[in-house]
């Protein structure tokens, strides 16, 4: 479940300046990126689990209104200090949408989830809605905090319980289903933090990657995700096939690469990282008939 670092006290816009309309900024302010990319990812886990179409489309409307809610109310927990940085990213900071509004559509979103999440039975709804309140508790104040890995591992550890409990018999997912997506979910936290590491720093955001500078948040960005890659290749049971062994070996390779590039701002550590994070969606996504 995504979520940006940084957590200040709602605050008033800044000046209105020529930017997108006010629909657009409030799309923008959601995190349309991390918002549809988790969407998908569980909405075809739940399809390759077996779940019937309409049970998928239930699964999808859940995730997406959590993610909405979670996008929403880190932009508006966010606005102070995007004001005083001046982020033209940032529809609230540059007043292309109202706090009122942001306000207004994170609550519905989160109203909506509830019942969406409860819709798939009361099992799979909490286990959605835990997940749900770690990423809120992340914006809160989490990320600050030498624990603010944990509300990633924890929201993206429970999105293949999300799924299994949904299935007829409500069964919980294997183990290295949810320790698989739990370190997938620590990497993106951390490779989350890389562009913005110094601006962090700098405001006092000292989360877990942040503690380890660049370096370290780097070596973690790249490590979380090797580490879920092995255990989803190797944690079924049953013989590993070759292409299996070939593409662990490979992403051992980068994750090791990562950690020893030299120290600099170059791009290449953090698009390796989000390649890491890419396998194992894939992983995940080809053990989606056998997650339970």
């Amino acid at each position: 479940m995504h979520s940006v670092e940084t957590s200040a006290a709602p605050a008033t816009a800044g000046p209105r300046r020529r930017g997108p309309g006010r629909s657009v900024g409030l799309l923008l302010a959601c995190h349309p990126a991390p918002t549809a990319a988790v969407t998908a990812v569980v909405t075809a886990l739940a399809a390759a689990s077996g779940r019937g179409g309409a049970g998928v489309m239930l699964i999808a409307a859940a995730v997406l209104t959590g993610q909405l809610s979670v996008g929403w109310s880190n932009d508006l927990i966010d606005a102070g200090r995007d004001v005083a940085a001046a982020r033209q990213d940032k529809p609230l900071a540059t007043g292309a949408v109202s706090a009122r509004a942001v306000t207004a559509a994170a609550g519905c979103a989160l109203a909506a989830c509830v019942p969406l999440s409860l819709a798939n039975g009361w099992q799979a709804g909490s286990a959605h809605l835990a997940g749900v309140a770690a990423a809120w508790g992340y914006n809160l104040g989490v990320k600050r905090t030498v624990w603010s890995w944990l509300p990633y591992a924890v929201a993206f550890g429970l999105l293949p319980a999300f799924v299994t409990l949904s299935l007829p018999g409500t069964p919980w997912p294997h183990w290295w289903a949810s320790a698989g997506a739990a370190l997938l979910g620590v990497g993106a936290h951390a490779a989350n933090v890389l562009p913005d590491i110094d601006d962090d720093l700098a405001a006092d955001i000292r989360g877990l990657p942040q503690r380890g500078g660049r370096r370290g948040a780097r070596t973690l960005a790249a490590v979380a995700p090797a580490a879920g890659s092995a255990v989803l290749v190797l944690g079924p049971a049953g013989p590993v096939g070759v292409p299996a062994r070939a593409g662990l070996a490979a992403a051992c390779a980068l994750s090791l690469t990562v950690a020893l590039w030299p120290a600099g701002r170059s791009r290449a550590p953090f698009l390796a990282c989000l390649v890491l994070a890419a396998s194992d969606v894939a992983l995940l996504l080809l053990r989606g008939a056998r997650l339970a």
